[in-house]
């Protein structure tokens, strides 16, 4: 479990499912993850703050996609919200503003409202708030 941890940084639940596959006892199960919090190889805040970082600056995820993932691997509210300091305001709107005109400037054939609806529900997808999208095209 201790290179499980070590490969990438993992949540309580990822850790928890592995060791289901090995069918251990309970009482097995409840030392490893004492060892592997107590040694620091198991740390929720790090693993949320990195798949945070990760999934905005690598895959440019929106925040919605991002906690709604989160929430799937049971990170708590309170500590999403804490991590979320991670995306810095500039980069998250120039993210949304270069999506945008790269999803907008590929659509052809198109009347201007179709293909701006396009694009709205294209950044929704990915997570974006409708919010910050009208901010863009104002």
């Amino acid at each position: 479990m201790v290179n499980y941890c070590v490969y990438q940084d993992r949540c309580h639940a990822e850790v928890e499912q592995k060791m289901r596959e090995f069918l251990l006892i309970d009482e097995a199960k409840e030392e490893i993850i004492l060892y592997l919090l107590k040694e620091n190889f198991l740390n929720e805040e790090r693993f949320t703050r990195s798949y945070i970082r990760g999934k905005f600056y690598i895959k440019h995820w929106g925040k919605t996609k991002i906690r709604m993932h989160l929430k799937q691997k049971q990170i708590s509210e309170k500590l999403m919200n804490m991590c979320f300091d991670e995306i810095h305001e500039d980069d998250y709107l120039k993210t949304i503003t270069r999506i945008y005109e790269d999803y907008f400037s590929k659509q052809k054939g198109l009347q201007e409202y179709q293909k701006k609806s396009k694009t709205i529900k294209y950044l929704m997808s990915r997570g974006f708030e409708y919010e910050k999208i009208n901010d863009i095209f104002d």
